[in-house]
């Protein structure tokens, strides 16, 4: 049996979502599912370089659970 995620106390709060391929996500959490889908509303997708860090608008967005290494709160 599969248990549901515990992601309750972070909806409507930033986070930090590392994705496989060293990508990072950063969003306020919407939603989400048992598989840790995710459902971020004001998501901006932080590109590093050797000297800078760029950030992309992205909006709404849906990550799904499998790409997903690590959430972290963020303030």
């Amino acid at each position: 049996m599969v248990s549901t995620p515990e992601l309750k106390k972070f909806v409507d709060k930033n986070l930090k979502i590392t994705l496989n391929s060293s990508r990072v996500v950063r969003g306020r959490l919407a939603g989400y599912d048992l598989f840790l889908n995710l459902n971020l509303s004001d998501a901006v997708e932080l590109i590093t370089n050797k000297q800078s860090t760029d950030e992309v608008k992205v909006g709404s967005c849906i990550i799904r659970g499998n790409s997903v290494i690590s959430i972290e709160p963020v303030e």
